[in-house]
């Protein structure tokens, strides 16, 4: 069956203009929409045709292509606009009581109420206050609506009046052939209103400059990189849109002692020729205090030790990691005789540094190397 003209179905003239086309659509698809017609197959069907019809005169590319080829411009997609689902989503809604509406009463989307942006504070903490938990003050720049004339930009008693250039909608059209051009209006800036008596506060810009203090609470388990919303703490919004939100991005700052690996917390703990060699009791820190840890004998360089629950509580799971304690056997230095005499006597005893009882590893790699050496030569 050979579909209507475009035109006909929304009952407009070939000639007509963008907000023509949106006021007849708003006006048949309230009229015809399943919502409001349920269990009525012509109105769900006159609705298909309606929003056909919207979706391409409102695009100046394909309404140009239907002026010139008719329907045969768009047959080879027509299959995709047959399904309820299509039509009854969301964003259909938002076509017919958003744009629409806006539209039809003078209203431009430059014009509403726009939310004020988001703002990012960079934060610097010390390892201490990440794990346990503490509070900041800080103090930021930000722009907030204007107390004098909550907003307006206008003098108090004055109104701003709408733009005779584009009549209060901010945005002009330019015909150009087949095509017409919007672009923002030059005489309000996209405004659609001018403001003849600005405040003198803000200068008709209705929102000023200005400081504001606030308590930032940071959890106990924060990280590097993680980041803490305040909500409604960033710029004030636009004609009396709420403000966006403030981002605290958290940095934690190097430690001396311990440096952290999610929730686990490592140091180094330098010991004694001795106490590896013959065992003992030491002290390593913790971020509570001090902890005993006990060094069995034998104890090899590098060898790590793990406290548990003394590292860092989980900012998720509340789950607490651990402190792993990686012991590193130091050379003595600053040797008197007697000393120096003493570990002469130690090494002879060992029967040289390859000494198989008292040093393996050293003897399993020397011999590695001499098979690898023999190896070479045959």
């Amino acid at each position: 069956m050979a579909k209507k003209d475009y035109y006909e179905v929304l009952g407009i003239s070939r000639s007509a203009e963008e907000r023509e086309i949106k006021k007849a659509y708003k006006k048949l698809a309230m009229k015809y929409h399943p919502d409001r017609n349920q269990g009525d197959k012509t109105a769900e069907n006159k609705f298909k045709e309606v929003k056909e019809a919207y979706e391409i005169l409102i695009n100046e590319e394909k309404r140009t292509a239907y002026d010139q080829y008719g329907h045969s411009a768009f047959d080879h997609n027509n299959a995709g606009n047959s399904t309820y689902s299509t039509f009854t989503s969301s964003s259909d809604f938002g076509d017919i009581f958003g744009d629409v509406f806006g539209d039809i009463f003078g209203g431009n989307r430059n014009q509403r109420a726009k939310k004020g942006s988001d703002l990012c504070y960079n934060m610097e903490i010390l390892l201490e206050e990440a794990v346990k938990g503490t509070k900041k003050e800080i103090r930021i720049p930000t722009l907030q609506t204007c107390k004098i004339c909550y907003g307006s930009g206008s003098r108090i008693g004055t109104k701003p009046r709408s733009c005779h250039t584009c009549h209060g909608k901010g945005q002009i059209h330019i015909r150009k052939g087949f095509f017409t051009v919007q672009q923002s209006c030059t005489t309000c800036y996209g405004k659609g209103k001018i403001i003849q008596d600005p405040c003198r506060s803000c200068h008709g810009q209705g929102r000023v400059e200005t400081y504001k203090t606030l308590l930032v609470k940071i959890p106990p388990g924060i990280d590097t990189n993680d980041r803490i919303r305040l909500n409604k703490e960033g710029e004030s919004g636009i004609n009396g849109a709420e403000p966006g939100d403030l981002y605290v991005q958290i940095t934690v700052k190097k430690h001396p002692i311990f440096e952290r690996e999610e929730n686990n917390l490592y140091c180094e703990v330098p010991i004694n020729f001795s106490m590896a060699a013959l065992g003992g009791e030491i002290e390593v820190p913790t971020l509570d205090g001090r902890v005993k840890l006990k060094i069995p004998s034998e104890t090899q360089s590098g060898k790590l030790f793990r406290i548990k629950g003394r590292g860092v509580q989980s900012v998720q799971n509340r789950n607490k990691g651990d402190l792993l304690c990686r012991v590193v056997v130091e050379t003595p230095v600053n040797l008197n005789a007697k000393q120096k005499n003493l570990l002469f006597e130690l090494g002879t005893s060992f029967n040289g540094f390859r000494g198989e009882k008292n040093s393996p590893r050293s003897k399993r790699f020397f011999d590695g190397v001499k098979r690898f050496f023999d190896d070479l030569t045959k």
